[in-house]
């Protein structure tokens, strides 16, 4: 297996608003970066987005580090909760639903063709790629072009 590097982050004004995702792909010397913006969307959204989006452009299965800033979608994919919630027909527990289970089960379903480990960076403390995924999802944001549902 190809050992993949994918940096991450979304970005949203307002919440819901525009909004947008940055992706860096890293393989060996070679670097591809994935960006998109959306009209109306939640940052949550854009943080998923950008993980579907890395995992999406991969041809085949690869083991693939996935550095995010997102707390929450790195400790629901770690803990298992995430899993959990589809068992449970997307419920968080007996009566709050979890949300973007549209994103989550996309997700999910591309994890399990590749070997993955979820790190978490600290957002917005110089790291250099999560820095450009910021760059890259803002001006995404700036310049929104898809709906998001």
């Amino acid at each position: 297996m190809k050992n993949v590097l994918l940096y991450t982050d979304g970005a949203c004004s307002g919440n819901p608003g525009p909004g947008g995702y940055g992706t860096i792909l890293k393989y060996g010397d070679t670097e591809k970066e994935i960006s998109a913006g959306y009209y109306k969307t939640t940052n949550n959204r854009m943080e998923l987005r950008a993980i579907i989006a890395g995992l999406e452009a991969l041809k085949k299965p690869c083991d693939v580090k996935v550095f995010s800033d997102s707390k929450y979608i790195v400790d629901a994919v770690n803990q298992g909760w995430a899993e959990k919630w589809r068992k449970n027909g997307w419920k968080r527990n007996k009566t709050e639903k979890a949300k973007n289970p549209d994103l989550w089960q996309q997700l999910l379903d591309l994890l399990a063709d590749h070997k993955t480990e979820f790190i978490w960076v600290k957002g917005h403390a110089g790291h250099p790629e999560n820095e450009r995924c910021d760059r890259l999802a803002v001006k995404a944001s700036e310049n929104p072009t898809l709906e998001d549902k």
